[in-house]
């Protein structure tokens, strides 16, 4: 089970690394950009990258905890096993979700102080890679806000997804026909 949890870690951290590219010589003007007055500006998706990985991490950290001490955060079904991320989303997203206030960007620029934020989730994640050990994560459950309960191989997929379909969002703002040009 190691192998897998670092294989996904791994796929997390491939995906943060592109995740990350695509924020690089940016202008303030350009970070700061929104394509229209409800949508986020490139700032406030990297600020909502570090608390939705945070939020997610420290949830699966009390997971595994739990389930080490025969404390389960969490019971019932688990209605999405063997299910991938990309399945799970498709079935209980809406096309448009409300972001859970936990994840909420609210404080804004720097955006060099996110992403330096973003960079720093590496370390805890590789710890919490550590912290698994031994243990089997499709029987460690922490719920998604929006999909519900998700075992720890699905909430690290959702690592990777939720980097990539953001990294998307950030590459569909710079080519918006208004976006500041350099």
């Amino acid at each position: 089970m190691q192998s897998l949890i670092q294989h996904l870690i791994t796929k997390v951290e491939t995906a943060r690394a592109g995740f990350i590219s695509s924020t690089e010589g940016l202008s303030y003007q350009q970070v700061s950009f929104r394509m229209t007055d409800n949508s986020w500006s490139i700032t406030q998706i990297v600020e909502h990258m570090v608390w939705a990985e945070r939020a997610g991490v420290i949830g699966m950290w009390r997971a595994v905890e739990g389930y080490r001490n025969n404390r389960p955060i969490w019971s019932g079904t688990p209605v999405h096993h063997h299910l991938s991320i990309e399945q799970i989303v498709e079935k209980t997203w809406k096309t448009k979700e409300n972001v859970p206030d936990v994840a909420r960007p609210h404080w804004g620029e720097p955006i060099a102080f996110w992403i330096s934020e973003l960079r720093a989730c590496s370390a805890t994640l590789k710890n919490l890679g550590e912290a698994i050990g031994l243990l089997n994560p499709e029987e460690i459950i922490y719920p998604h806000p929006i999909s519900g309960p998700l075992n720890v191989v699905q909430r690290l997929e959702f690592l990777r997804f939720h980097l990539e379909r953001h990294q998307n969002q950030m590459e569909q703002i710079k080519t918006s026909p208004d976006f500041p040009a350099r």
